[in-house]
């Protein structure tokens, strides 16, 4: 039932987004599209770095737990606190990976919502023209790119209510995009953070079992 359910709204928001999206100007739906594509080959291409980001603190993060566990009083609650806060980042940054990359997957759908989300900025003519700039580049530098054109946005209720409807375009916009800048700086600073945290633990243990 909850199934059912679920797959109704679903589709009543895509039939919400496909009626506003074709109300929307021909040169807003070049542009959109434009934009769908650009970030679809961005994201693509940081497919594999941002596996490698993911899958380099996993050992260590592992070590730092089951140090945690040999160890007693302060030093274990320290390691346990510690290697939870990693777990909590890496797991935020994984979940926010796949999201985007399922954003993606299909571009023409994407362009569809980024139509509507131009539209909600109520101002079309500066948004349009600041998402036709952010060609060229690929990676990391077109989603700085693309956090620099919602500079100045106003994050009001009815704006962030609005863009929950668009399931792929939100993750684009304020305040997702915020977001995905803030876990992505927090899963490159785990890299060093979690080898340092792991080697640390470990000489605290062998020189305790000393």
């Amino acid at each position: 039932m909850r199934f059912r359910q679920s797959r109704s709204l679903g589709s009543q928001a895509n039939t919400v987004v496909g009626g506003l999206a074709s109300s929307v100007d021909d040169r807003t739906g070049e542009v959109a599209l434009r934009t769908a594509r650009t970030l679809a080959v961005a994201v693509r291409l940081l497919r594999i770095p941002s596996a490698v980001v993911l899958a380099v603190p996993i050992p260590f993060i592992l070590t730092t737990l089951l140090l945690a566990a040999s160890a007693a009083g302060g030093m274990r609650l320290a390691l346990l606190v510690v290697g939870v806060a990693m777990v909590v980042v890496s797991g935020a940054f994984l979940g926010r990976r796949r999201r985007i990359l399922q954003a993606v997957e299909d571009p023409d759908l994407l362009a569809d919502e980024l139509r509507v989300l131009i539209n909600l900025t109520g101002k079309v003519e500066e948004t349009r023209g600041a998402l036709g700039q952010i060609a060229g580049g690929g990676g990391w530098r077109v989603l700085g790119r693309l956090q620099g054109v919602w500079k100045g946005t106003r994050m009001t209720g009815s704006w962030i209510d609005q863009i929950g409807d668009l399931r792929r375009a939100r993750y684009f916009a304020p305040p997702k995009i915020g977001t995905t800048i803030s876990l992505t700086i927090a899963a490159l600073w785990l890299v060093p953070i979690s080898i340092v945290i792991a080697l640390l633990a470990l000489v605290g243990t062998i020189a305790g079992s000393l």
